[in-house]
């Protein structure tokens, strides 16, 4: 393995190769004459806004109706509130894995998911997982926990003023809860913590959202508790802030491995050996020692949990389903198991504790992301849990065929097949 000094000495030979040390200097030193023109229009999603940023931009025809096509001005209206200096809107091809049979508290029976995604194998690889799942007969899929968190952060000169004022917070959490629900009433504030750092003090807000991922919702109300605060509080921060980044927002971090950010979910199935031979072409004991050594991989790479490629479920069923992509950094974090029961049979789980989904809200009342919601029959209101019930089952199909493939020698032959089209689209239809 090269050395990080022959490593940067290769990079930089590249770069010089183009333009010498003085030229890079001064590309990089030479202040721009003007600026350029800002972009119109701001949040108006209309076709005369539109039209103004596509003046701002050289482009082809082509390229403007790749984004903007003939015809697509009645769906202009859909993204008002959703994005803002707004061109036109990108396609991903959607596609379905199952059947997925799921049994659980509440998300219960076969489900068809469609996936958003550029990656082939990937739908082919969970509708396998889904298939084998089901002929299992099915997953029992579980939520467990629920919440989303805001964790805004208060300066004081003292560690003892702190102190005294994390010790108001707490006696006044009713008075906090009341200042969440002016703003609110499908979330409630469910929780308080604290954590003091020396003169900082963080308040762990605990959220319950109701059918929506809530973050903007949790946003909303954390203010209020701040401003709540800032005219009661007999102890004034010297600055705060209404995020101190210990939430674990979008980010994978230990807190939302060992509690919870959205809905935490468990999944597990018991895959007989002859339906792991017959159609995963392995055995459960081969499944089980590849478990084993990854999970030593994982623990080496400092990875936080123990699992494959949940973040490939996640992310192409977020899409499609106007989940919040970004949340998918949380989403991913967990732990899946595999072990050889006294039958002889696989054992598998998966937990995942931070799922955020919502059914209501956000991208979720965007045409096609609505259509795929209805498509899981999960669109509106009263389904946010269970469509994080199916995550759980997507994912731990999805460990189960990924797995399976490396066991089998296949993973390399099925990235080969069906995204350099090694063979007939008919042949590979079935993956």
């Amino acid at each position: 393995m090269a050395s990080s000094e022959e490593r940067v000495g290769k990079f930089l030979k590249r770069l010089l190769e183009r333009r010498s040390a003085l030229e890079v200097a001064q590309s990089l030193s030479s202040p721009q004459p003007q600026h350029a023109s800002r972009i119109p229009g701001g949040s108006l999603v209309s076709v005369s806004a539109i039209n103004k940023r596509w003046d701002l931009i050289p482009h082809s025809e082509e390229t403007r109706r790749a984004l903007l096509p003939d015809g697509a001005e009645p769906e202009l209206a859909s993204y008002q509130n959703h994005i803002e200096n707004c061109l036109g809107a990108v396609k991903i091809p959607v596609g379905i894995a199952g059947p997925l049979r799921v049994r659980g508290i509440f998300a219960s029976g076969d489900y068809y998911v469609p996936l958003a995604t550029t990656e082939a194998a990937l739908v082919a690889s969970y509708s396998r997982g889904a298939q084998v799942v089901t002929e299992a007969g099915g997953c029992v899929s579980v939520m467990l926990n629920e919440g989303v968190s805001r964790t805004p952060g208060f300066a004081f000169r003292s560690l003892v003023s702190a102190g005294l004022f994390a010790v108001w917070c707490i006696e006044h959490r009713d008075a906090l809860r009341k200042a969440a629900a002016q703003t609110t009433a499908h979330g409630e504030l469910a929780d308080v913590g604290v954590a003091i750092e020396g003169n900082h003090v963080y308040l762990l807000l605990e959220f319950t959202t109701g059918d929506a991922s809530g973050q903007n919702m949790v946003t909303i109300a954390t203010q209020a508790i701040c401003n709540h605060i800032g005219e009661h509080s007999p102890l004034q921060p010297e600055y705060s802030f209404v995020e101190a980044n210990f939430s674990g927002d979008k980010k994978a971090t230990a807190l939302s491995f060992t509690t919870v950010r959205g809905k935490k979910v468990s999944a597990e199935v018991t895959l007989p050996r002859e339906l792991v031979e017959h159609r995963l072409h392995t055995t459960p004991e081969h499944l089980e020692r590849y478990w084993k050594m990854s999970a030593i991989g994982a623990i080496q790479s400092g990875s936080i949990g123990i699992q494959g490629h949940f973040a490939n479920a996640l992310a192409a069923l977020y899409i499609a389903c106007g989940q919040d992509p970004a949340c998918v950094a949380e989403s991913a974090v967990g732990v899946t198991r595999m072990e050889l029961n006294q039958q002889g049979n696989l054992y598998v789980s998966v937990t995942l504790p931070s799922i955020m989904t919502g059914t209501v809200g956000g991208g979720t009342s965007l045409p096609t992301q609505r259509a795929c919601l209805e498509i899981l029959g999960m669109a509106g209101p009263g389904h946010a849990q269970g469509l994080a019930e199916v995550c759980g089952a997507l994912a731990l199909a999805g460990e189960i065929s990924l797995t399976s493939a490396i066991c089998s020698n296949d993973f390399a032959r099925a990235h080969q097949q069906l995204a350099r089209g090694r063979r007939s689209g008919e042949q590979a239809e079935n993956g």
